[in-house]
């Protein structure tokens, strides 16, 4: 005889960002955005906009980032994929209510 078993599973109703690791990641090592503009050859607008979520972590700004900073590039392009999906599956079950 087979017992049933209970799954739980935890869905978290919030998204972190990009941005938002971006930026503790900065914090943690003591760099500015200003600093990682100098290093990325990008404008601290794009930065700004990404730590703010306003602009997405392309394939080319995450090489920069990891030349950069020392973050695999794959990390980077890693977490925007995850988000986008994640905020397409969020939206998604908020219209099947």
């Amino acid at each position: 005889m087979k017992k049933s078993q209970t799954v739980n599973e935890y869905t978290p109703d919030y998204l972190v960002t990009p941005g938002e690791v971006l930026k503790e990641y900065l914090e943690y090592a003591g760099i500015t955005q200003v600093s990682l503009a100098d290093r990325t050859g990008l404008s601290k607008k794009t930065i700004n906009e990404i730590v703010k979520t306003k602009s997405a972590i392309t394939a080319e700004t995450a090489i920069k980032f990891e030349r950069a900073i020392g973050r695999p590039a794959h990390f980077w392009s890693n977490l925007e994929w995850q988000y986008q999906e994640s905020k397409a599956q969020h939206a998604g079950s908020m219209t099947s209510c």
